[in-house]
């Protein structure tokens, strides 16, 4: 395996995290693959997740696909627009005003908790 798809897998943005809705722990590899390996414990996931990231690179590679570029490659400004009903906006805001923090600082805050 050339030592740039070595070093692209070992890059690539892997996460495995626990799911009540399949009792287990998940693994996916964005942008390369969503959700695509269960485990008991986060390590069987994470080692499940690392074989299939390297056998689909070794597919898209042999088959002359670019590869994805890592998420710690790309760069980030930080904003991004949402798009949600008028009535949900203004329960946020009324929640971000009773909390004493502006709209942005209460998403913010509510954001990292998910």
């Amino acid at each position: 395996m050339p030592r740039k798809v070595r070093q692209l897998i070992a890059d690539l943005e892997k996460i495995v995290e626990w799911s009540d809705e399949d009792g287990c722990f998940v693994g996916s590899a964005p942008p390369l693959i969503g959700p695509c390996c269960h485990g008991k414990n986060e390590a069987r996931a994470c080692a499940q997740l690392c074989g299939i990231v390297e056998e689909w690179i070794a597919l898209l590679e042999g088959d002359g696909h670019k590869l994805p570029a890592p998420l710690a490659a790309k760069e980030f400004s930080g904003k991004f627009v949402l798009r949600l009903e008028p009535a949900l906006h203004r329960r946020l805001a009324a929640k971000a005003l009773a909390a004493g923090e502006s709209l942005n600082t209460y998403c913010v805050k509510t954001l990292v908790k998910a």
